[in-house]
């Protein structure tokens, strides 16, 4: 019988050219040929579930996502029960409503800032970097917030309000050289104290709240990596949100992850280990949420390579941190859930799966004259 699984598996990879116990760096080693019945039955979380313990392994993790997205592989082995299972879940629930909003943060942004102080830049960017004319991930970080400030025409003493403010890089580099008041709201409680640390001296005020729980208003808004976070149910309350807090005349920039069609679910492995209840958003699902609130000023896709960039600088401090971390209590089996994780992102974005936008939204009748920036 699990000759027949693995024949099943053998069939779907000949269209991406890596092979089961092939002998270069993107093929497969397989120690467990039990996983061939799991995988065809459970999917991509199965995939997952045994490269983490160890059924599998490959020199070139990267590589070989990349040849199983660029065959579509993970579309045609995620029609199972677990998927269904997701799906249903996902359309007859608000996942992010009431204390599931804060889960994102307990589960993932608090594994300790020490893991991600190593992984990112000296900012703690947790985002895409913009690597035009760019030497390295911090030249790349130091781009990307400057462009925000740029295209939100920040000046001195504007109220800024970053939603999902992460470990503050935006906030604080607003601050610092734009002479704004900001404010930053984040779910994470490690996030939230570290950035009441990093900003003292500076005008920035740092909130542990749910968007939803946001009052006041603001000269120009900024939401980046986080309406990811938000779910379909919730895209356009988000909008309405943000039309409440945006003054009249200001300026809203959202920058996202972006996704070719529209789902309501997001993938079974990542969903369960990795952002739970999140799911990418589709252009249709942006335009949809902010149609009769807001008019686009400007819709800025980064180069898909860019997020490959960076997901491979933050593979590389990683690796390069390794033993450090060990050290302070993170195990094999994180480093691989770990790397699985990013690998997989990083062959999404470099074979076009996923793409980074950069929108930029003002109401009606305002920002007539406002000139895109590059």
């Amino acid at each position: 019988m699990p000759d027949i699984f693995k024949k099943k598996i053998e069939e779907l990879l000949k269209g991406s050219d890596v092979k089961i116990n092939g002998k270069r760096p993107w093929d497969i080693k397989v120690y467990d040929e039990k996983m061939f019945k799991d995988v065809v039955l459970g999917g991509s979380l199965a995939v997952g579930d045994a490269y983490v313990d160890k059924r599998w392994d490959c020199k070139d993790l990267s590589q070989m996502m990349t040849r199983i997205f660029q065959a579509d592989i993970t579309n045609k082995i995620n029609v199972n029960i677990f998927s269904i299972a997701l799906w249903l879940k996902c359309n007859i629930a608000n996942l992010q409503l009431g204390k599931k909003a804060y889960e994102i943060g307990e589960r993932h942004y608090d594994k300790g800032n020490e893991l991600f102080k190593r992984m990112l830049d000296s900012r703690m960017t947790y985002t895409c970097g913009y690597w035009k004319n760019a030497k390295n991930l911090e030249d790349a970080q130091g781009n990307k917030l400057r462009l925000i400030c740029k295209k939100l025409m920040m000046k001195p003493k504007m109220k800024f309000l970053d939603i999902g403010s992460g470990w503050g890089s935006l906030i604080l580099y607003a601050a610092e050289n734009y002479g704004v008041e900001a404010t930053g709201v984040t779910v994470s409680k490690e996030q939230h104290d570290l950035n009441k640390v990093k900003s003292k001296g500076l005008k920035v005020n740092v909130l542990y709240k749910d968007y939803r729980e946001i009052h006041g208003q603001y000269d120009v808004i900024a939401s980046v990596g986080m309406f990811e976070h938000v779910g379909p149910k919730n895209h356009r309350k988000f909008m309405k949100k943000v039309f409440s807090l945006l003054k009249p005349d200001g300026l809203f920039l959202l920058h996202t992850i972006g996704k070719n069609r529209s789902t309501t679910s997001g993938d079974p492995w990542i969903t369960k280990y990795i952002f739970p209840n999140s799911v990418i958003p589709s252009a249709k699902q942006i335009a949809k949420a902010s149609e009769k609130l807001f008019v686009i000023k400007d819709w800025h896709a980064f180069p898909d390579t860019y997020y490959a960039k960076t997901l491979q600088a933050w593979r590389d401090n990683v690796k390069k941190n390794k033993k450090y971390l060990l050290s302070i209590g993170y195990d094999e089996r994180f480093f691989r859930m770990w790397e699985f994780y990013l690998a997989s992102s990083q062959a999404s974005f470099a074979t076009g799966h996923n793409h980074l936008w950069q929108i930029v939204f003002a109401k009606p009748k305002h920002h007539i004259g406002y000139e895109s920036v590059r």
